[in-house]
């Protein structure tokens, strides 16, 4: 370790000294291929785990969460010995602390030379400043949202003083604590009677109120837990009007959630699906966070253009099946090939020894024995079928298939929906080279950049590497390459009815209508499909995600290793490793590009012509 260490130190002064010559750069040059190619390889090692930004990163996340857990209520679990911190709403003492440290990062990170920055560290010094500044606008509209209740907890202040005392384990007057909770219990009484007269408020503001109350039950319990049965004058005077005074907060809170009305432009259709279209200005907005510098417009105009290309190669596979240009009879039959009840899973190690030895004789990515020996397998349970009609990944793959608590349609449409030749084509996205190995890889290079992560690169990358199998020619019959358009086309729909719905042109019923009649899918599982989108509590672009960022992997995969500058496995070895980083920041690293500390997304990675 010390001898590289000299040599740098060595090279500096002797560069230092022909600075003064004109011929600086060349000799500069010349002492750096100078070193031994281990001082080389030092640096490359070191700025594939880290940069210069680096350590501030790890700092800022491990200052948030310093923060976010020391004003946070602690959990006591009588059945086990340790204590926890209980991520409740924000106080708003906790809130204006991560505003300040927020603030104070922000003004740090313009005091760093952008330009003196290696392109790993200028893409470190963007990401985190756009991920502060998104932190910082999400707590300033959390303080906007605990503004618009406040009037109805008035009682709040009180549970934040008694949660000062315990913080630094204050001495408390058992007797003074008792009556201090009587008077807590008249103002949680009469904030009850005013809120009990509101009719209904918009649904996301009764879910803050009720979070709100359910949190400050929280914390007066962790401050409750500190002192009962540890202090004898405590325990003596506390347990009762304590009592009292939780089963109150539980019934606010239960009442808060009942107060929630959804308010949304969306006509009601029957369908029992409530969402909230988002509007043309946010949808660019959002698009524009996600380096997307795209309409809403010109994004379904993609997805027709891309379904285009799908519906030609639906109709070649149909005809050589033999259903000419029905093409939904060609659909059915493969549908229809599913396995017997019981044997699933087998069909899913099968299906991934399938891919991934496919994908290691043509030398693609590295696969790391550990990733291959310990992806695991789980089996999904019906409730969660209802909004994950087909399988998921990550850590382990999650397996859809009936159960017997299921009606029989239900079983029968889960089974079809899973069946062989749709999974062949999608194991891979949620195993390795997919989900599971973005999970072991991310762990292991670059994890402080594990907040910059987007749906475009998670999920892009996983689609990615189905469209790349398809042109390396994995879905060989008929039944395979429908298999593989069915989920090329459901991408394409997903955007289209996506945008559609958060445009307020299009109803649920219409989005469950179109991937019924447009992409062939079972009934129950389009509903699943749309719940998932517009309830499931997901972002409004991560339907879309998949193919954009499939598309934006593919263009850098053209640009990179279709002009030679990079083979497959470089290519793939490389991006994996900077992580879950949008696509076009990638692309900035691979094609190190000289950015700026303004840099805003620009690339037009598809060509709408």
């Amino acid at each position: 370790m010390n001898t590289p260490i000299k040599k740098r130190t060595l090279i500096r002064y002797y560069i230092r000294q022909t600075k003064k010559s004109k011929l600086y750069p060349f000799t500069a040059l010349c002492a750096l291929l100078a070193l031994p190619g281990n001082a080389l390889a030092q640096t490359a090692e070191l700025y594939e785990q880290s940069s210069e930004m680096a350590g501030l990163i790890i700092q800022y996340e491990q200052d948030i969460d310093a923060i976010r857990d020391f004003y946070s209520p602690y959990e006591v679990s009588e059945r086990s010995d340790y204590q926890y911190k209980m991520r409740v709403v924000n106080s708003p003492e906790q809130l204006s602390r991560l505003m300040q440290m927020d603030s104070t990062y922000l003004a740090d990170i313009k005091k760093r030379d952008f330009g003196k920055m290696s392109v790993y560290g200028q893409v470190d010094y963007l990401m985190l400043k756009k991920e502060i500044n998104k932190h910082l606008a999400g707590l300033k509209d959390e303080a906007k949202k605990y503004g618009s209740i406040k009037e109805y907890i008035t009682f709040a202040t009180d549970i934040y003083a008694l949660e000062q005392k315990r913080r630094r384990g204050d001495w408390v007057d058992g007797e003074k604590i008792a009556k201090q909770l009587d008077e807590l219990s008249k103002k949680i009484a009469a904030d009850s009677a005013k809120l009990s007269k509101v009719p209904s408020m918009d649904m996301p503001l009764a879910n803050t109120l009720r979070e709100a109350a359910s949190g400050l039950k929280a914390r007066l319990k962790s401050f409750f837990d500190f002192y009962n049965t540890y202090d004898p004058d405590f325990t003596w005077w506390v347990p009762a009007p304590y009592k009292r005074v939780n089963a109150q907060l539980s019934g606010y809170a239960d009442m808060a959630g009942t107060k929630g009305k959804v308010t949304t432009t969306q006509n009601d259709d029957g369908s029992g699906i409530k969402g909230k279209p988002i509007g043309r200005d946010a949808l660019i907005a959002q698009l524009h966070e996600e380096f997307i510098p795209y309409t809403p417009e010109e994004l379904i105009t993609l997805a027709n253009k891309e379904f285009a290309w799908c519906d030609k190669e639906m109709l070649k596979a149909s005809r050589e099946m033999g259903f000419g240009d029905d093409w939904k009879k060609a659909l059915e039959k493969v549908k229809n090939s599913y396995v017997p009840l019981g044997h699933q899973a087998e069909l899913i190690v099968k299906l991934y020894n399938d891919a991934i030895d496919f994908i290691k004789a043509r030398d693609l990515i590295t696969v790391p024995p550990l990733a291959e020996e310990t992806w695991g397998m789980i089996m999904m349970s019906p409730k969660r079928q209802l909004v994950n009609p087909f399988f998921t990944g990550g850590k382990e793959i999650s397996i859809s298939y009936p159960t017997n608590t299921m009606a029989y349609d239900d079983r029968l449409m889960s089974m079809r929906g899973n069946n062989p030749y749709f999974s062949r084509g999608t194991v891979q996205h949620e195993l390795i080279p997919g989900h599971n190995l973005q999970y072991f890889m991310n762990s292991r290079y670059k994890p402080y950049r594990h907040e910059f992560s987007t749906p475009f690169s998670v999920e892009g990358w996983s689609l990615y590497w189905e469209m790349l199998l398809w042109d390396q020619g994995f879905a060989q019959k008929p039944e395979e390459r429908i298999g593989m358009l069915f989920w090329r086309m459901h991408r394409c729909a997903r955007i289209i009815f996506s945008m559609s719905y958060h445009l307020n042109k299009w109803t649920p019923q219409q989005c469950i209508d179109f991937l019924v009649d447009r992409v062939g899918h079972e009934r129950a599982n389009a509903t699943g499909e749309v719940r998932r989108s517009f309830e499931g509590g997901y972002s409004p672009l991560y339907q879309v995600a998949y193919l954009l960022g499939g598309l934006q992997y593919m263009a850098l995969k053209k640009e990179l290793v279709d002009s030679g500058k990079m083979s497959y496995k470089q290519f793939h070895d490389t991006a994996i490793k900077e992580n879950l980083i949008p696509v076009e920041i990638l692309r900035a690293i691979l094609t190190k590009q000289s950015l700026t500390a303004d840099f805003e997304t620009k690339w037009r990675f598809y060509d709408l012509k």
